[in-house]
């Protein structure tokens, strides 16, 4: 085989003294001649080269290899990844209460003693913050000298009416028997109808005293804030010395005291693709997981599918509730939900598969 190469290389080689004694027309002629020839020896030697055994097995080589991967089926893959998306809706959303509430004053004043603090658990009606309520209390006590005022004068009318009655029941008698005359019985008349009449004004002056009481009384309990259900305190937002008052009155005035949930009214809200909101059922088992405890896996409900849609992002929102009630859970956590697939549930339609792919 070594003595087949050399002698053909041999042959291939150029007579440079023939080309040495030819007449020369030309430098252009002489370059040429010199390209023609490199290309013609470059050209034979490829020839020989590739059409030698051990290429040619080089190259018969290579569709054997590549054969089995051609002949692979990517099928069944693409079936199990279609049957797993199916199977299971996953959404991201936040943790929120639906009992929610920041504490203010319902009159202006200022604020003398927070009894609260954050963290702290209150219960309903129990006093957060107490007001400045010196004119408050002295509205009252003068209401209630008021009333004072009209039971005593209920009191001497009714005297005077119940001396007068007696009056007109003697000045009565006496005249059946001529002893008293007709203008004594009409002025005995008289002073009982006047009486009478002072008797029920001052019974509705007593009233009026008796309502502006109970009405000063109610003014003085506002200046005592109360919290309006049970819950934690997450947020305390006055301190004593400060202005509240139930608007905002320029930079000075405050409008709240503190922030009240109910931890019992915790909840999930997330929103679901419109496109795949069919998939989602009221009622039906979500897997809750924090981003704070992402090992922790919380069973959970869906409440309910809000009947609305966000145009702008194309979702829809969907109520969830925890199964299990736990202080770890905090409103505004940001949470992740899988929606399990009941199996018992019938196949999805083919349109279905197709959009969630």
């Amino acid at each position: 085989m070594t003595e087949e190469k050399t002698k053909l290389l041999k042959s291939l080689a150029i007579d440079r003294s023939a080309s040495v004694a030819a007449p020369v027309s030309g430098g252009r002629s002489r370059w040429l001649l010199g390209a023609v020839a490199g290309v013609a020896v470059i050209a034979v030697a490829a020839v020989v080269v590739f059409g030698l055994p051990e290429f040619r097995g080089l190259r018969g080589a290579e569709p054997t290899v590549a054969q089995p991967a051609v002949t692979a089926s990517p099928q069944p893959p693409q079936q199990d990844m279609v049957k797993k998306d199916t199977g299971a809706l996953a959404a991201s959303g936040y943790v929120v209460a639906r009992r929610k509430a920041t504490v203010a004053a319902e009159i202006t004043g200022k604020v003398m003693e927070v009894l609260i603090e954050e963290g702290m658990t209150v219960t309903e009606g129990q006093v957060v913050a107490r007001l400045d309520s010196v004119l408050a209390e002295s509205d009252l006590a003068l209401a209630r000298s008021r009333v004072e005022a009209a039971d005593a004068a209920i009191g001497a009318v009714t005297a005077d009416l119940k001396d007068a009655t007696l009056i007109l029941s003697r000045v009565q008698t006496l005249a059946q028997k001529n002893y008293a005359t007709d203008a004594d019985h009409t002025k005995a008349q008289a002073r009982v109808g006047v009486l009478t009449a002072q008797l029920r004004q001052a019974q509705s002056q007593r009233d009026s005293a008796r309502l502006d009481a109970e009405r000063s009384a109610s003014v003085l309990g506002k200046y005592r804030i109360r919290a309006p259900f049970s819950g934690v305190v997450v947020d305390r937002s006055a301190q004593p010395g400060e202005m509240i008052s139930p608007m905002s009155v320029g930079g000075f005035t405050r409008t709240g005291i503190c922030t009240i949930v109910d931890m019992d009214s915790i909840e999930v809200e997330v929103d679901v693709n419109e496109a795949f909101i069919g998939r989602v059922v009221a009622g039906g088992k979500v897997n809750a997981v924090l981003d704070a405890y992402p090992d922790w896996s919380i069973p959970a409900s869906v409440i309910a599918i809000v009947p609305t849609a966000n145009r702008e992002k194309a979702t829809v929102k969907v109520r969830i509730r925890f199964e299990q009630k736990d202080p770890r859970i905090l409103p505004d956590m940001a949470v992740k939900v899988t929606f399990i697939r009941d199996a018992n549930a019938g196949a999805l339609p083919p349109n279905a598969t197709a959009s969630a792919n």
